[in-house]
């Protein structure tokens, strides 16, 4: 898969979302450190509308009660506002962390988050336990 515009990207796992009226607003995604799921980001960016319907039927059937992540809650947004803090994750539904999507994004921030990532499509060839941080 070509890189586009020397944009970084890799593969993540999603593991929830915030709904929204219609289906859902952001999709909240990390990497595998270990065994640990390890949250990353959430991004609003790179859905169409029949995108995001679409999605939001993959997300039936995968949400659980238990937040995947290992990493949160967050103490603290952060200075983009990245982070996800216990206020913030009781907007949040979680799936079962067994979707893998394409992500692009600026960079990675000293926290460990992403700045300004983008949903690219779906991975249905990648084996979730095998996404871990690429950069």
């Amino acid at each position: 898969m070509a890189e586009d515009a020397g944009q970084p990207g890799q593969e993540f796992v999603i593991g929830g979302y915030t709904p929204s009226p219609k289906n859902f607003d952001a999709m909240v995604f990390g990497y595998y450190e270990g065994k640990k799921l390890m949250y990353v980001a959430r991004t609003r960016n790179g859905f169409t509308p029949a995108l995001r319907e679409q999605l939001f039927r993959r997300f039936k059937g995968l949400e659980i009660d238990q937040c995947p992540f290992a990493n949160l809650p967050e103490s603290k947004s952060g200075r983009w506002g990245q982070g996800l803090t216990a206020e913030k994750m009781e907007e949040c539904r979680w799936l079962r962390p067994t979707l893998v999507g394409q992500f692009e994004f600026v960079e990675w921030t000293p926290d460990d988050h992403l700045r300004h990532s983008r949903f690219i499509g779906l991975r249905d060839d990648k084996n979730p336990l095998n996404v871990t941080r690429e950069g």
